[in-house]
């Protein structure tokens, strides 16, 4: 996967989790403490990173030394390290809670463990690439990092913004997969650094996990985030008039859920709403599924149990609910045509985790009822192939090429840009690339 972000810490936070009565047994973390900063005060005053000892004198010179670059930052700026630096502990703080329950749940299977030992060695391999994305992710000034969009745990989004701010740009809301269980917005770094670099502003929506949260509350933070893009996104200098929806994986079929939930809101059912769905220009799935009956026992095989996964989509009742295949078709039998914008799916045909016909599927099914719908498929490509190894590899990424031209098409000046841009620089050496794909757990 991406570099390991953990998620923010939220305090009195709620974690739910699907009892043998359903989802009502709740637990209530109690937040950590840390304390403040060493370096500066709130304030910004310096405080003493050492005491003066006369027999360390030596030892005091290379502290020294080590702490120049930080100490001629500004001390907005040394506040915000210090910052982050709180969060990080707290997250880990977090993470390893809510690992522990998530353990409670696996036990001790064989199929989860040989995933969890291919993911670590997949991370490793591919970590020269994550290292300079995580550089990017927290020092360029071009990343807005966690901007609060809902009042619920995990409720941030990062904002990628173009160096170009020469006029209103056209944006994508992207909701980043990792089973349902360990997506975080930092996983979309990689592609909000290479469309940023095309001009256009990347909002990578953060959600709640499982066992944090079930697929509803996941669904319902991704429509919060949708409605802050929809409705704020101007004054961070993107188009309201140009916003597109985008999901890799999981992610997909959260996204996919939101807004097909959105159009039946809109149909009249349901409560009143934030956002609308002719808000958005066009719906990117990347490697999704939008079927769960279908695709349950796949994933049981796969090494997402069966009884964990239901969990996650609070029981087996709720499947269809949450299948966008499904619901597409009962939405067009009582209200015709939905109101949903052009869908493009976008899958490999070698990936295994979510078999292309998932997409193929999806499409037949939205073109059905009149929606317009199209399915682009790349030979040969794995479920991390178009999302982490393309882009790691530098040179001409297919897919992001693919996105670009849909978002500039019509667009004379962009698409000028476009055809001299240079090409990424590679970040992954190719033999470590062709290993990470052979060990990789999806």
């Amino acid at each position: 996967m991406e570099s390991i972000v953990p998620p923010p810490l939220q305090s009195g936070l709620d974690f739910h989790f699907p009892s043998s009565g359903g989802r009502d047994a709740t637990e209530k973390a109690t937040p950590a403490s840390f304390p403040s900063s060493p370096v500066a005060s709130d304030t910004g005053d310096e405080v003493p990173l050492l005491r003066r000892l006369p027999s360390a004198s030596r030892r005091r010179r290379a502290v020294s030394e080590s702490q120049i670059a930080y100490l001629s930052l500004p001390p907005t700026r040394r506040r915000s390290f210090s910052r982050d630096v709180g969060h990080a502990a707290a997250e880990t703080y977090l993470l390893t809670r809510l690992t522990l329950i998530l353990l409670r749940y696996l036990g001790v299977g064989y199929r989860w463990i040989t995933k969890f030992l291919a993911l670590v060695f997949y991370a490793v391999l591919l970590m020269p690439g994550f290292l300079q994305v995580g550089y990017y992710y927290f020092f360029s000034s071009q990343v807005r990092r966690s901007i609060v969009y809902g009042d619920q745990p995990r409720n941030r989004l990062d904002l990628y913004l173009p160096t170009d701010s020469n006029g209103s740009k056209p944006v994508v809301a992207f909701v980043t997969g990792g089973a349902w269980i360990i997506g975080y917005k930092a996983w979309g770094s990689l592609l909000g650094r290479r469309l940023a670099e095309r001009g256009i502003i990347v909002a990578c929506i953060d959600y709640r996990n499982f066992p944090q949260g079930t697929i509803s509350d996941m669904v319902k933070d991704a429509s919060e985030g949708i409605s802050f893009v929809c409705n704020n996104i101007a004054s961070y200098g993107g188009n309201p008039d140009r916003i597109y929806l985008m999901g890799q994986s999981a992610g997909a079929h959260i996204a996919s859920c939101a807004l097909v939930h959105q159009a039946i809101k809109e149909s009249g059912e349901g409560d009143g709403t934030s956002w609308s769905v002719s808000q958005l220009n066009a719906y990117f799935g990347l490697s999704g599924g939008y079927n769960m009956l279908n695709l349950v026992d796949h994933f049981h095989r796969r090494g997402l149990y069966r009884s964990i996964f239901l969990s996650i989509m609070e029981g087996e009742q709720s499947l269809r609910h949450f299948s966008p295949e499904i619901v597409v078709r009962n939405l067009s039998a009582r209200f015709g045509v939905p109101p949903l914008p052009p869908m493009i799916l976008y899958h490999g045909t070698g990936d295994y985790s979510i078999p292309s016909d998932a997409s193929a599927s999806f499409a037949e099914a939205l073109t059905s009822i009149g929606v317009q719908a199209k399915v682009v498929l790349y030979d040969g490509k794995t479920h991390t192939d178009l999302f982490l190894q393309d882009p790691l590899r530098g040179g001409r990424d297919e897919l992001l090429e693919d996105i670009v031209s849909f978002i500039h098409a019509g667009d004379a000046a962009s698409l000028a840009k476009n055809a001299v841009a240079p090409p990424a620089r590679r970040l992954v050496p190719e033999l470590m690339l062709q290993l990470a794909r052979k060990v990789s757990p999806f």
